[in-house]
């Protein structure tokens, strides 16, 4: 899988992808990212890449024609393969691991970062394949939503992690919370290892990680709680 980052600021982008899991599986060429720089596609002799915006209002707003003609130089890099576009905006729908899985599965991704009070809203209608948000609040930039996109897409590539389980027994992906997890010494400022998980038997181990899961689901999200019941009808009558 291929990713790109359109952004004000590549450095910032490329140290996290060039670090830890994702980077040791670039160096093993798994997957490919790049990082472009919209000021490279400006041609104003200043490299200004934004504006005051029409109507007034605070800040500024980031100019469409050098975020096209980086796009446009993308696209003729993939060619045949047409990237799949992702503008990072408040606007945007939110972002959740079923997205994450939606979204690896395209052989290319180009993710453009939004700066200041926002982009043109032209380039956006004419090249955009989907607008995505992190959350309902507001960054500075977009290249926090751009590398928390990237990340959470690039570990799902066959060989980033060891194995499908390493992310198939976590959070959300099947509709629950993660059950806590423990590790050496079994007893620690008095606080003991839950006894099940040091009985070697793998059965109730399973259960009490289920019983965890959705317990823990239930307390602590319960907005997933009740989407993960609709799925379990069975689990309402226990």
């Amino acid at each position: 899988m291929r990713v790109d980052i359109v952004t004000l600021f590549p450095e910032m982008c490329e140290i996290v992808l060039k670090t830890s899991i994702v980077g040791r599986a670039e160096a093993k060429g798994l997957i490919e990212t790049h990082c472009h720089q919209i000021r490279d596609y400006t041609k104003n002799r200043q490299k200004q890449t934004d504006d005051c915006p029409y109507g007034g209002g605070q800040g500024k707003v980031l100019f469409a024609q050098p975020i096209y003609d980086c796009l446009r130089h993308i696209q003729a890099e993939t060619e045949p393969v047409k990237p799949h576009v992702v503008f990072l905006t408040p606007g945007g729908k939110t972002y959740d691991e079923a997205a994450a899985r939606r979204l690896a599965e395209y052989p290319c991704l180009t993710l453009v970062c939004g700066h200041y009070e926002g982009i043109d809203e032209r380039v956006i209608e004419e090249t955009a394949d989907e607008e995505i948000s992190i959350g309902d609040y507001v960054l500075t930039g977009g290249e926090l939503a751009a590398l928390v996109v990237a990340d959470s897409v690039l570990r799902l590539q066959p060989g980033v992690l060891k194995s499908p389980e390493c992310y198939e027994d976590e959070s959300y992906w099947d509709g629950l919370l993660e059950y806590p997890q423990y590790v050496h010494p079994a007893v620690w400022e008095g606080r003991e290892v839950p006894e099940v998980l040091r009985s070697g038997n793998h059965g109730k181990i399973a259960e009490w990680k289920k019983e965890q899961q959705i317990a823990r689901t239930k307390e602590r999200r319960p907005d997933l709680y009740e989407r993960w019941l609709k799925n379990h009808p069975e689990e309402d009558m226990k």
